[in-house]
């Protein structure tokens, strides 16, 4: 679509928290959050004339590489709360993105995300992004987390918890398993009591290689006092990686 009369270089989006995207004690999901930040980024694109659709007319689209997610509280069933996300770096093909939660004024959550623009048919990183960007503005200055997003030390001796195949429902658009799932992966095989207490105060997670239909990996786990850390391997390679801060 071109560019929306009513485009905005800080974009915001409200939501109302369904009970299909809350947990057990009634209090939005991690992975949902995710999935609500991925959804209004996605709008944000879509405003700005940058829409999967438009990206795809040069074969690219854009994948998440690395993300922050630091949470104060989750708001819960029937809150309406307020998406606000904007552009921090846009250069060549990599793109830093802020995006927060706010219930009124009160903030929930923040997000430093880290975006590559993907070849889809060589399956490979673009070194150019074929739109022009020039009418979005970029904010070097303002930030939504504490600590950015960052690369994640991954090598430490882990153990394998679990196995997955990569199935139908992991995929998305692009014909990849979708950020979010691998999230949900590690999760589902987490404390299930620091998640009911919403005890997780940050998620920092890196995307190493795509996984595609009927990949099986192992997922993998090293805990500490500070963080777990777990990671997703395919053939004995790191696919992706998560801390989890408490």
């Amino acid at each position: 679509m071109p560019i929306s009369e009513n485009f905005k270089s800080i974009f915001s989006l409200d939501w109302e928290i369904n009970f299909t995207q809350c947990a057990a004690n009634g209090r939005l999901k991690y992975t949902d959050m995710s999935n609500i930040f991925q959804l209004t980024a996605s709008a944000h694109s879509d405003s700005g004339g940058m829409s999967f659709f438009e990206m795809q007319q040069n074969n690219q689209a854009w994948v998440l590489s690395r993300m922050r997610l630091e949470v104060i509280k989750m708001p819960k069933w029937g809150d309406k709360v307020t998406v606000v996300t904007w552009i921090e770096v846009l250069e060549n093909g990599r793109s830093i993105r802020n995006i927060e939660m706010y219930l009124g004024d009160k903030k929930l959550a923040g997000v430093s995300s880290l975006w590559a623009v993907l070849d889809t048919q060589r399956r490979r990183g673009a070194e150019q992004l074929a739109i022009n960007s020039d009418h979005l503005e970029r904010f070097p200055e303002k930030k939504a987390t504490l600590i950015d997003n960052s690369r994640i030390n991954y090598t430490r001796d882990t153990v394998t918890i679990a196995q997955h195949t990569v199935r139908l429902s992991d995929l998305d658009i692009v014909n990849h398993a979708n950020n979010v799932k691998y999230v949900e992966w590690c999760l589902d095989v987490f404390d299930y009591d620091i998640i009911m207490k919403q005890q997780i105060k940050a998620l920092n997670t890196n995307y190493l290689r795509e996984l595609n239909l009927g990949d099986v990996v192992d997922i993998k786990m090293h805990k500490n006092e500070v963080n777990t850390l777990f990671t997703i391997e395919k053939n004995k390679k790191v696919c992706f990686c998560m801390e989890v801060e408490i």
